[in-house]
């Protein structure tokens, strides 16, 4: 048994489950469910059709690189977007099963567990994926609070330069999962600057770059801010997306890692060892998607609407302010946020997620703690009653 595996902590959502153990939930509610970032918009009918019209592909084993027209429609898709000068479909693009597993696999590509404590930069709070990959690459993550005193920007001028010179790998999150925040164009500017300096990959994970609320100011995005300060090639920098978030279709599985033709390469001869080539069936669903813009600026609206009318509400009693960017609400709690999800639970049956259950105790604090995220992911009617609940059962406690 790979020993590593005894260093992983419980996933957030088995956490939760374990809170909610023995708890028996007020019977008088429907069950809601705000805990997970699971969209719930209907996936739009012309990418299910699309799935449909290539299942003849499945008579032929896919390759590990992918068909050239969905690498050349997701750098398409990336020069529009990101107003990119040029990205190679052919070097600087490679289709994957969703961020989640490229993330996981791109540590396990260069993280060099031989040199002496290897070390991955990580956020905190942040996405598990991104602890649990580097310490099954055997290399030890280092933990950047990220606080409301500093609008929830990680300081990475804070760390100290020992811990640079043996890091590998840093993975970032813009907009950020939990909250929301975008990082900005002299945020890169440190990060590249560092990079330079040290020598680590930056895995820039862009999975909710467009949930915004802002059609004239998207996100920024990595690739496009190394572009602006004239990296020319993305050194040493890989974006990773997916269309989970962009269009409703996270059972698709599909996604793309972009950046850096040499980690490009390096990923692509992991990968054709780790058996991750994507179905012609799910590509031809893919490209459908990559090439249409309008179902996208549609689903941002929907979030828009939630966010316009639900967000102002619920920040009159818990503090929470509006994300720059994704589908969740990060809102200061009274007391302990455990504690809190648990008794919200048990009274208004209505389920949110911990903030200290995404943060380890770090430096001090756990960064996460006395927060809980709320996912606004269902449909407009739940997810204003799941508020309404929240507000009536947080009143009551400060009364």
């Amino acid at each position: 048994m790979n020993p590593q595996l005894a260093l992983l902590q419980p996933y957030p959502f088995e956490r939760l489950r374990a809170l909610f153990a023995g708890v028996t939930p007020n019977p008088q509610r429907t069950p809601i469910s705000l805990s997970i970032g699971e969209p719930r918009h209907p996936t739009p009918q012309f990418i299910r059709d699309a799935l449909s019209a290539a299942g003849g592909g499945l008579a032929n084993y896919p390759t590990t690189a992918g068909a050239p027209v969905l690498r050349e429609a997701i750098a398409s898709w990336l020069k529009r977007r990101h107003g990119l000068a040029g990205v190679d479909p052919a070097t600087q693009v490679l289709p994957v099963l969703g961020s989640r597993e490229a993330l996981f696999a791109f540590a396990q590509t260069i993280i060099d567990a031989t040199r002496a404590e290897a070390t991955a930069v990580v956020p905190n709070p942040f996405y598990q994926i991104y602890e649990g990959a580097a310490l099954l690459a055997r290399a030890m993550p280092y933990y950047v609070n990220s606080v409301a005193a500093n609008n929830f920007a990680a300081r990475w001028d804070e760390v100290p330069e020992a811990v640079w010179r043996r890091t590998q790998l840093v993975y970032v999150c813009s907009p950020d999962n939990p909250t929301g925040r975008v990082m900005s164009a002299d945020d890169w500017r440190t990060l590249f600057e560092l990079s330079d300096r040290h020598g680590f990959v930056i895995a820039a994970d862009e999975c909710y770059s467009e949930i915004h609320f802002d059609e004239e100011r998207p996100p920024l995005g990595s690739l496009a801010a190394a572009q602006s300060l004239g990296r020319e090639g993305f050194t040493r920098l890989l974006s990773f997306g997916s269309l989970s978030k962009r269009s409703n279709a996270p059972g698709l599985r599909s996604g793309y890692v972009a950046g850096d033709a040499e980690l490009v390469s390096a990923f692509l001869r992991y990968r054709t060892y780790h058996g991750s080539a994507m179905s012609p069936a799910v590509a031809g669903a893919s490209i459908a998607a990559w090439n249409d813009e309008l179902h996208v600026r549609a689903n941002r609206a929907l979030y828009a609407a939630k966010f316009a009318t639900l967000q102002p509400a619920l920040n009159r009693v818990l503090p929470a302010r509006r994300p720059d960017a994704s589908f969740y609400l990060w809102a200061k709690v009274p007391g302990d946020d455990a504690q809190f999800a648990r008794s919200l639970y048990a009274e208004e049956t209505v389920t949110v997620l911990p903030g200290s259950y995404l943060s380890r105790t770090a430096h001090g604090i756990n960064p996460g703690a006395g927060f809980i995220r709320i996912a606004l992911v269902a449909e407009m009617a739940e997810c204003a009653e799941g508020i309404e609940r929240l507000i009536r059962f947080a009143e009551r406690g400060t009364q």
